[in-house]
C-alpha cells in the first residue's frame, strides 16, 4: 500500500532551463531518477465558491490547508488509482493525509455524495473537512515531473516540474491535461522534500548558482493570474479593442436608424479579488 501519512518540510525554487542544467552537471551522480522517473500528476483542488482556502493561504498564516484529488498519468477508465489528500501545513512543517480509491469511488463521494466503503481515522479527516466547509471542485492543475532521490542522504528527495496548466471548467481527472500555462517555457518549478533541514552542503550547491527559494503556490498562482481579474495580455486587449470598436459602430448605426439615441447598457467590469 502507498504511504499515507506524511510529514516533512518542502522548499520550492523557481529555475531557468540553464540554471537547471548548470545544476544538474554539479550533482551528477548525487541525483538518481526515483522508481516513478517521469510522470504526469494533475489534480482537482477543492474549495468554496468564493476561494476561501487559497484566499486564506495566500495571505500565508501559521496554519492552512487544501483538499485536493490527484492522480498519476493517464487516468483512461473508473479503475484508475487516485488519492483524496489534506494537505496542511503549520508554522512551516508540512502534513498530508491522503486515502486511495478508484476515480470511481472519488467521483462517487466528491461529486455525488456517496460515501466510499473505508471509513478508517484518514477518511473522517477528509470528511469533516469537506463537510465544514462545504468543499466543491473549482480548480484543475496538471504538471510533468522528474522526480530524483539523493545517493547521499536517502530521506532527500528533489522533484522538477513543468508544463504547469490550470483551468476551473472541466473539473475530472480523467478529460486529461489541458488548460492555461501558470509557468514560461523556460521555467523549471524545483521541490526539495526533507524530513528537517535542507543539507548543507545543497544549500551550499544551490547558493553558489544563485539559486533561492521562493515562495510558489500552483494553486495560488492559478488563483491569481486566471480568477482575480488580472491585466489582460497584449493579443486579448488588441482583440477587445477590435470589439470595442464594432460595438461603437453598431450603436451608432442604430442612432442613425431610429433617430434618437438608446441608452447603452452600463459595463459591469471584471471580477475583483481581495
Amino acid at each position: 500500500m502507498a504511504q499515507e501519512i506524511f510529514q516533512r518540510y518542502e522548499k520550492k525554487y523557481l529555475l531557468t532551463e540553464e540554471k537547471y542544467r548548470q545544476m544538474m552537471l554539479l550533482l551528477d551522480g548525487i541525483l538518481e531518477l526515483d522508481q516513478y522517473g517521469q510522470h504526469m500528476i494533475s489534480n482537482i483542488y477543492f474549495d468554496t465558491p468564493d476561494y476561501q482556502l487559497i484566499r486564506t493561504s495566500l495571505e500565508k498564516p501559521v496554519y492552512k490547508e487544501k483538499v485536493r484529488l490527484r492522480g498519476y498519468g493517464q487516468l483512461q477508465n473508473d479503475s484508475a488509482e487516485v488519492f483524496l489528500e489534506l494537505k496542511k501545513k503549520y508554522d512551516s512543517v508540512v502534513y498530508k493525509r491522503r486515502m486511495e480509491m478508484s476515480l470511481g469511488e472519488a467521483r462517487a463521494y466528491l461529486y455525488e455524495g456517496i460515501c466510499p466503503s473505508r471509513q478508517d481515522q484518514i477518511f473522517q479527516e477528509l470528511d469533516y473537512c469537506m463537510k465544514l466547509y462545504d468543499l466543491k471542485p473549482m480548480a484543475y492543475i496538471s504538471y510533468e515531473r522528474m522526480a530524483y532521490t539523493c545517493s547521499r542522504d536517502s530521506e532527500v528527495r528533489v522533484t522538477f516540474d513543468r508544463n504547469l496548466l490550470g483551468r476551473s471548467r472541466e473539473l475530472e481527472l480523467g478529460l486529461g491535461a489541458f488548460g492555461m500555462r501558470l509557468l514560461e517555457p523556460e521555467q523549471v518549478l524545483m521541490e526539495i522534500k526533507v524530513p528537517g533541514a535542507v543539507p548543507l552542503w545543497m544549500s551550499r550547491t544551490f547558493s553558489d548558482l544563485g539559486i533561492f527559494p521562493t515562495s510558489f503556490s500552483k494553486y495560488g498562482t492559478f488563483y491569481q493570474t486566471y480568477i482575480c481579474a488580472p491585466p489582460e495580455p497584449k493579443a486579448a486587449l488588441s482583440r477587445r479593442s477590435v470589439l470595442t470598436e464594432q460595438n461603437e459602430a453598431s450603436w451608432a448605426m442604430r442612432e442613425a436608424d431610429y433617430g434618437e439615441p438608446e441608452k447603452k447598457p452600463e459595463n459591469q467590469g471584471g471580477r475583483i479579488c481581495a
